[in-house]
């Protein structure tokens, strides 16, 4: 109840003690956990805060006052680099420049970041070799450093060692005031009070200014406890320089749409050193930015994001060109296998080569003694063809004069048809010669179908001699391009 009261309180919500007792009623039995709580917080609490309506700094002073009890332990000796106040301060810019997600920690670039803008505050150069050997020593969980364990690095004095107490909450004001509220500049003591012309009565007035990216603030003191007024800033407004007059030197003037400010400075480097800072900020309310560190930290994360990209390719490069090597060596290892398997099968190619060598050497005598049988084949074979030319030619004037007594023998029969048709009347005195003359012509046709089919056996005869005379000198051509390429392969 008393944690939901002061939330409601800092948080400028109404309260609401029904609401608490009616979502633990059905559990009341025991202390509420972390978790238990968490639904609580966010329909009740969280859900009803509107931006701007409440001051952020109380409700962190509040969220500082409930964990710096249990986790923050400074020297009891009260011999801390940095007081309680400066502590939440701290704790406040290591909430802002941690990582989006839970729990909160710090990478060591932001922690590098953080310590490099309070040593500059102090004009004192970082250490970073004994940034570094401390934050390779420290336990790191989840990639950074915890506030508790960020604020114990600050403590231990390794870092502003021989640097008065005083001198740091100096820093560490202002660089909370440039990070967490927003103050791009402010007028220093050394450099004393910026003067700014009244606009009524047209007097010069030594006032303290700070600039935001959305004001320019004036006060009668560094205090800052009476404000005198505040010039609002825009896209459309602009910053000029003046030359000198009325008995001012370094003058510059703000311009906005409805008046401008003239202000003079105590010198030309403070003069622009203010004529950059407001131009920063009219250049951020142009790009509709309300802060400029919350866009410097969103760059450098992306920054860090883009060498980590790099980081992982390179790592992925070299993993690859591992694998590559070890390819590399596997294909060398294969390849000397394969030069020995080409040398064994070099051998055994040689081995192959003298008995295909022998193979040939015995084909060769083989293939001449079947030349030789050819050769005497082909010979019988050409003596056996001449006697069945000299048959054949026998056979056809055989066929020739048998041809010849035909052509007669029709003569004849031509000649005895045309006696008959002409003597008529002696037809059957010849009927008797007539028949005998027409079984002679029978038995002479039986005889000419005798001769012809003698005629074509020994045609078919003679055309099967031919063949295999054609086939026994292709064989023997064969047996001859063997020879010749046996010849050659033995040269």
């Amino acid at each position: 109840q008393v944690l939901s009261h002061n939330l409601y309180t800092v948080l400028c919500i109404p309260h609401d003690p029904v609401a608490l007792e009616e979502h633990f009623r059905d559990d009341d039995d025991g202390p509420v956990s972390s978790q238990g709580y968490m639904p609580y917080l966010n329909k009740y609490i969280l859900d009803k805060v509107e931006e701007g309506a409440f001051v952020k700094e109380n409700f962190d002073e509040l969220c500082w006052t409930l964990t710096a009890k249990k986790n923050y332990k400074p020297d009891r000796n009260g011999n801390s680099v940095v007081s309680h106040q400066d502590a939440f301060k701290l704790w406040c810019l290591f909430n802002f420049l941690s990582e989006d997600k839970y729990p909160l920690v710090m990478v060591p670039d932001e922690v590098e970041y953080l310590l490099k803008k309070i040593c500059a505050a102090m004009n004192v150069e970082l250490n970073s070799c004994e940034l570094d050997d401390y934050l390779s020593q420290e336990p790191q969980g989840q990639g950074g450093l915890t506030v508790w364990q960020f604020l114990d690095m600050v403590n231990s004095g390794r870092f502003l060692r021989g640097i008065e107490q005083e001198a740091v909450s100096m820093a560490v004001e202002e660089v909370y005031q440039e990070v967490i509220e927003d103050v791009l500049k402010q007028a220093r003591t050394p450099h004393g009070y910026l003067w700014k012309k009244g606009q009524l009565r047209r007097n010069w007035s030594e006032r303290w200014f700070t600039l935001k990216p959305s004001a320019l603030s004036y006060y009668m003191s560094e205090e800052r406890k009476e404000k005198k007024g505040s010039i609002v800033l825009d896209k459309h407004c602009c910053v000029e320089v003046l030359p000198d007059r009325d008995g001012k030197r370094c003058m510059f003037c703000v311009k906005t749409s409805s008046r401008t400010y003239e202000m003079s400075a105590s010198d030309t480097r403070q003069r622009q050193e203010w004529t950059l800072a407001i131009q920063t900020a009219i250049r951020l309310q142009a790009e509709g930015k309300k802060s400029l560190h919350k866009d410097l930290k969103q760059k450098r994360r992306e920054q860090r994001e883009q060498r980590e990209q790099r980081k992982a390719a390179k790592e992925e490069e070299t993993q690859r060109l591992k694998q590559l090597q070890e390819e590399k060596e596997r294909k060398l290892q294969e390849l000397e296998l394969l030069k020995e398997a080409q040398r064994q099968a070099e051998i055994l190619l040689q081995e192959e080569e003298q008995r295909r060598r022998q193979q040939h050497e015995e084909m060769q005598r083989t293939l001449e003694i079947q030349l030789q049988e050819a050769e005497q084949a082909r010979a019988s074979m050409q003596a056996e063809m001449v006697l069945k030319e000299a048959e054949a030619e026998r056979q056809r004037k055989r066929i020739l004069e048998l041809e010849a007594m035909q052509e007669r023998l029709q003569e004849a029969l031509q000649q005895e048809v045309k006696a008959r048709q002409d003597e008529e009347s002696v037809r059957y005195a010849q009927a008797r010669l007539l028949a005998e003359e027409e079984e002679k012509l029978k038995q002479l046709m039986k005889l000419k179908e005798e001769q012809e089919e003698y005629i074509i056996r020994t045609q078919r005869e003679k055309q099967v001699l031919k063949q295999e005379m054609e086939n026994k000198n292709k064989c023997l051509e064969e047996a001859q391009k063997q020879l010749e390429e046996v010849r050659v392969n033995r040269q």
